[in-house]
């Protein structure tokens, strides 16, 4: 076993005690959450290392890839997919350590940040600054920046300001030798592919994220916020697309089904669509922009219900209490599955996808929140009770194998933004083709002892020993 000599090598850095090991069995995956329910959670890791600097990082890789070490490493353990869950011969890597804000330049619009940072943390330091990353996935408060970056993840205001990938300006990156790597030719280059580009969804497999520079932005406030009813899922599809075709891009831009939208502070019942619409930027030019919205969805039936269902969204958009007060009860069980597909072909993918996972769910609620000129995203919560949890574990399996299955037989793509995880891993291939080879490669040539994470993107078929 490898632990003594990592105690002897890294020193403070390795804490092996078995109350803290015990913290990164489960992140917030609700099949992991009741796996653990049933007496089965995942295997502890073998010992964490607690960095607080990127040279610290460095160090615990350099040894690692000498001894064949698995090194996983983990934010701040939200993952709703299983991503940072570490294989019992591993160490955790907890980057929370790295935490500070290294430097924010307005005039630039940059924020430069340690990947350990929470969401919310950042936010308000920009606040103070009158500036925002424009960055707010349901997550902010209990997620990281790097968490961010390793998962591909998108904010609520996507249709706007675009996701992670859209956010990052540069990184620094630790690779699994513990090279040392900064990538990103702020504001654009055009020396040769775009490093950063990577790591952005890489999940820890291709090298360690430590720290970020993002795009920042004025803060300013919400106009015009409403929310319009529809006289079909398939109407307000359309008005989502001709909104982004034609150039307009509001900061708020969600379609709900009746099924979700029973959920929203309206007139019950609902209409058979919602749509919530809002701005943010120069007064004149949010007026124009929601003027134009306005006329689009009129043109397809819309009617106003008015700006308190998007308001109370607004007010409530971090609340994941739903989903967790339900697995907290015995039997009870919830998901949340997003995936996405292009204008031609998502509306067949959303009947299709209800259509499969109602028999396994007492409610299953879809919305579009992230949208594009060429397509939409679709996300699926799902709650149901059952006898036990061991049923419900079985009922989250099947769930997971209908969902995925259901998405690649409509072309979808089956992870918009949660990434992929433990929960998508079996599926990668058969999205991916022969895409699945190029990560290979990648892992190879990055990684050749697959010291990191081993089974994240790329098949475990680790070099060496583990000591």
């Amino acid at each position: 076993m490898w632990l003594s000599d990592a105690r002897e090598a890294l020193g403070g850095l390795i804490d092996d005690r078995d109350d803290v090991r015990e913290g990164y069995r489960v992140d917030a995956w609700p099949l992991a959450v009741k796996r653990a329910r049933t007496g089965s959670p995942g295997p502890p890791p073998v010992a964490v290392a607690l960095p607080r600097s990127t040279a610290d990082v460095a160090r615990v890789l350099a040894w690692a890839a000498t001894r064949g070490v698995a090194v996983v490493p983990w934010g701040a353990g939200s993952s709703v997919t299983g991503a940072p869950l570490p294989t019992g011969d591993a160490l955790v890597m907890d980057m929370r350590g790295l935490s500070r804000v290294r430097e924010i330049d307005g005039s630039g619009g940059r924020v430069t940040v340690e990947a350990g940072v929470m969401g919310g943390e950042l936010e308000r330091i920009l606040a103070a600054q009158g500036m925002t990353t424009w960055f707010s996935p349901q997550s902010l408060h209990r997620s990281t920046v790097g968490g961010w970056v390793a998962t591909g993840a998108t904010g609520q205001f996507s249709s706007r300001w675009g996701g992670i990938e859209d956010a990052v300006v540069a990184l620094t990156v630790v690779l699994a030798d513990g090279t040392i790597a900064r990538v990103g030719t702020p504001p654009r280059g055009a020396v040769g592919p775009d490093l950063k580009s990577l790591f952005i969804g890489s999940e820890g497999a291709f090298g360690v994220v430590t720290e970020v520079v993002l795009r920042i932005h004025p803060l300013t406030a919400f106009l015009g916020l409403e929310a319009l009813g529809l006289p079909s899922v398939e109407a307000g599809l359309t008005g989502l697309r001709e909104v982004m075709q034609a150039g307009i891009r509001p900061v708020l831009l969600r379609l709900y089904d009746s099924d979700e939208a029973r959920h929203l502070p309206m007139p019950q019942p609902p209409p058979e669509a919602v749509v919530l619409v809002g701005f943010a930027g120069v007064p004149a030019v949010a007026e124009a922009e929601r003027q134009a919205t306005s006329e689009i969805f009129a043109g397809l039936g819309a009617g106003s219900l008015g700006s308190e269902p998007a308001e109370a969204w607004l007010a409530s958009r971090y609340d994941f209490s739903r989903v967790e007060r339900l697995l907290d009860e015995p039997g009870g069980y919830a998901e949340t599955i997003e995936i996405a597909n292009g204008w031609t072909e998502i509306l067949q993918t959303y009947w299709a996808m209800k259509l499969a996972l109602r028999p396994l769910a007492d409610e299953v609620l879809a919305h579009f929140s992230h949208t594009y000129t060429d397509g939409t995203s679709l996300y699926l919560i799902l709650l149901g009770r059952v006898a036990d949890d061991s049923e419900a574990v079985r009922r989250l399996e099947a769930i997971w194998e209908v969902a995925m299955r259901t998405a690649l037989t409509a072309g979808a793509v089956i992870s918009h933004h949660h990434g992929v995880g433990r929960a998508r891993a079996p599926f990668l291939a058969d999205q991916l083709g022969e895409g699945a080879v190029v990560l290979a490669k990648l892992k190879r040539a990055l990684d050749p002892g697959y010291v990191l994470h081993p089974g994240s993107l790329v098949p475990a078929s680790r070099v060496g020993t583990s000591g």
